[in-house]
């Protein structure tokens, strides 16, 4: 019973993550419209609002992808959780529960968006127009959005496929038989999804260099913690991820010392052609 309250927070937690960023940033781009003096022009920031339609679209996209593949269902949880939940004893448990995944990750989905009200807020001090590093913040949303929407699709599609292949009791070879992808994106990146998450919201937090651009915060101002932060959890999350599943599948240890672990680098030899050359 204790271990099955524990794990309602978390739960949670994991199917806001593609909502409540975008509700911050839309919160933070239009909350001092309802306080601004009526006889005073308000300073619309066309940056603003630029970085707030990108992370709605962000979020659109994260939170379909979530969907598809079940994270609504009453039942879904993370594979990970339960794995900790069975090594960590129930006390500290507990602790981790409430301090790490209720707190801590809820905080830092306020902390990613906060370079949105730091461009809003330098815009009060000294507005600057859209200018090259705003162009350049753009760029690097859409490519990295670009970027996580097709490993995410090829994901899928593998998955699904695997699925598939092992319901119909066919003879699985290559890929299907290691049981994890390892072509498309996945040639050159072992996550390019989580690479392209990561660098998402470094684009955003350029949006507050651009706000103070060349004076205000240059290239480095307090809203970078958020992204920090992101960067950080990434690295021990994947770890975890990684142990699992070279756990589970004995052919990723060798995945892992021919691929890129988050950036896309030109492609090792093939898991194909090394276990051919091994026979």
């Amino acid at each position: 019973m204790q271990f099955t309250y524990c794990l309602l927070p978390k739960r949670q937690v994991d199917r806001l993550w593609s909502i409540v960023p975008a509700l911050y940033a839309v919160h933070f781009s239009v909350r001092d419209m309802f306080y601004w003096p009526k006889d005073t022009p308000f300073p619309y920031q066309p940056r603003v609002y630029l970085a707030t339609f990108l992370i709605v679209l962000w979020g659109f996209r994260l939170t379909y992808n979530f969907y598809r593949k079940g994270g609504y269902a009453i039942d879904s949880e993370d594979y990970r959780w339960p794995y900790l939940g069975s090594k960590i004893p129930a006390g500290a448990w507990l602790i981790f529960n409430i301090v790490f995944i209720s707190l801590y990750q809820n905080l830092l989905l306020v902390a990613i968006t906060v370079p949105v009200y730091t461009a809003w807020r330098a815009s009060l001090i000294e507005i600057t127009p859209l200018n090259w590093i705003d162009a350049l913040a753009t760029f690097l949303f859409l490519s990295a959005l670009t970027l996580e929407t097709i490993a995410d699709q090829q994901q899928w599609k593998f998955q699904e496929a695997k699925k598939k292949a092992i319901s119909n009791k066919e003879v699985l070879s290559g890929d299907f038989k290691r049981g994890f992808l390892t072509n498309g994106l996945f040639k050159y990146s072992r996550h390019p999804n989580f690479f392209g998450e990561m660098s998402i919201w470094w684009s955003v937090y350029l949006f507050s260099v651009a706000a103070g651009y060349p004076t205000y915060n240059a290239w480095f101002n307090p809203s970078i913690v958020g992204v920090l932060n992101l960067t950080l959890l990434f690295q021990g999350s994947t770890m975890l991820t990684e142990y699992l599943t070279s756990q589970k599948y004995p052919a990723y240890k060798q995945y892992q010392k021919t691929t890129s672990r988050f950036i896309p680098l030109p492609a090792g030899k093939s898991l194909d052609d090394l276990e051919q050359k091994s026979k």
